[in-house]
């Protein structure tokens, strides 16, 4: 916690040194929700979560933003020992209060212009790309699994500690990141409810034999393991283009095995590293009538898959990879939208080595009307793989009651084979009940 508030406190002195406030601007906003699984009526998840938010504009036009996360869970399986935490660095890991208790800043950034190049300097979120649902390039920042992917995503992303410099040239509008912090995706442990189980995420041992995981290699050098990317940004003939590029460690570990005799009896060994991967990307949209036509392309030099034989290359198989998403929107009448979506992702090289199809394809449908002056909505979303037969459906009606009152009620549906993404977590479907409120 010391180097955590050493660059709190420290960026914070850099701007009052910088300008004198002239305006400040707080707020908080809970959030409440009740999970009970559908299977035993059980309650799976009973939290509380408050954001406290501070902004405060200076006299140069520089701004500075604020945002503190107070998360509270009830529920084994889903509390903050459930998550592996060594895979924060020390800069972003959330502070533990109990074992169902943690703080953690989600924001700190100052934002400003300086002649024509505008910055953005601190803890934030860097989002490229946006399907429904999953996610093709919105890999800048590293994801908390403790719900799996039903937690939205400006809540699962963990913010990273980034240089974030923006400028136009031309028609084009270009950004450069430089992200220091070594802060990768934060799994679910063994034991907890949302554990990943599939053989096409996870080594599988066979019945009987034992299973040592040891701690994760992490990357040391700060400045040498930093993650850096480039995006050029433009509009033609009516398209919104974008060119990404990211060279960065993987947020997913390399899970390597070997196998070993002790006391003679089998035990295999997994060890989590993590390996760099250059991502060359791009986006397209267009508008036509009530129309949108999107589409997400990411390329993936080096990926490491689980192998289907622990024995070969340490039970890993290695692959570029190709992931993209098609997407259509239709505005229908009757303030009606509908969304449709094909994403697919190609292993390049030895897929008949892994656990996986070489190639893997998910359709998505969403559906959402608004009524009563858009304070009540009302929604459905479907995710499906091809391969296994296996998804998840999401309905959920929200209302607003108030401009600062909203309550809503909903469903996570998970069906289909075990082994499965999707399927995996077929014991683990609910209802979820919730209310937010904001000052």
């Amino acid at each position: 916690m010391t180097k955590y508030k050493q660059l709190y406190f420290g960026l914070l002195a850099l701007c009052q040194s910088s300008a004198y406030a002239v305006d400040f601007d707080t707020s908080i906003t809970a959030n409440a929700q009740w999970m009970l699984n559908t299977r035993n009526g059980s309650s799976q998840a009973l939290n509380l979560t408050l954001l406290p938010e501070f902004n405060a504009s200076f006299e140069n036009g520089w701004q500075l933003n604020s945002t503190v996360r107070f998360r509270a869970e009830a529920i084994n399986g889903l509390q903050i020992n459930d998550i592996s935490r060594d895979t924060y660095s020390p800069y972003s890991r959330p502070a533990q209060l109990d074992d169902g208790i943690e703080l953690e800043l989600r924001e700190f950034y100052l934002q400003g212009e300086i002649g024509d190049t505008y910055l953005t300097l601190g803890k934030q979120q860097i989002v490229w790309g946006k399907p429904d649902g999953l996610k093709v390039l919105d890999i800048v920042n590293p994801q908390s699994f403790r719900e799996f992917i039903l937690d939205d995503f400006e809540s699962s992303r963990i913010p990273l500690w980034t240089v974030n410099i923006e400028r136009s040239f031309a028609n084009w509008d270009l950004q450069f990141i430089w992200i220091p912090d070594p802060t990768y995706h934060a799994l679910a442990k063994q034991d907890a409810t949302y554990a990943f189980t599939s053989p096409e995420l996870v080594p599988t041992a066979p019945p009987g034999v034992q299973v040592n995981i040891q701690q994760a290699n992490r990357p040391t050098n700060g400045f040498l393991d930093s993650d850096v990317g480039l995006r050029a940004t433009t509009f033609w003939k009516g398209w919104d283009i974008t060119f990404n590029y990211l060279y960065q460690y993987n947020n997913a570990p390399v899970l390597r095995q070997s196998l070993s005799i002790v006391n003679e009896a089998p035990v295999v060994t997994i060890t989590p590293d993590y390996e760099r991967t250059h991502v060359i990307g791009a986006t397209a949209s267009n508008a036509f009538d009530d129309w949108v036509i999107r589409g997400e392309i990411g390329y993936f030099t080096e990926h490491y898959f689980i192998g289907n034989n622990p024995l070969l290359n340490q039970g890993v198989v290695k692959s570029p990879e190709l992931q993209y998403a098609l997407g259509l929107d239709w505005n229908a009448p009757w303030d009606v939208l509908v969304s449709m979506q094909l994403i697919q992702s190609w292993m390049i090289h030895d897929a008949q080595q892994s656990t996986r199809d070489k190639l893997d394809t998910t359709l998505t449908g969403l559906i959402r009307r608004n009524f009563l002056y858009d304070s009540l909505t009302a929604e459905l979303l479907v995710i499906g793989n091809i391969n296994n037969g296996d998804g998840i459906i999401r309905p959920k009606i929200s209302y607003e009651w108030l401009d600062n009152l909203k309550t809503w009620v909903g469903a996570d549906i998970f069906y289909g084979d075990r082994r499965g993404v999707f399927g995996q977590f077929n014991n683990n479907s609910r209802v979820v009940m919730g209310v937010e409120v904001s000052f």
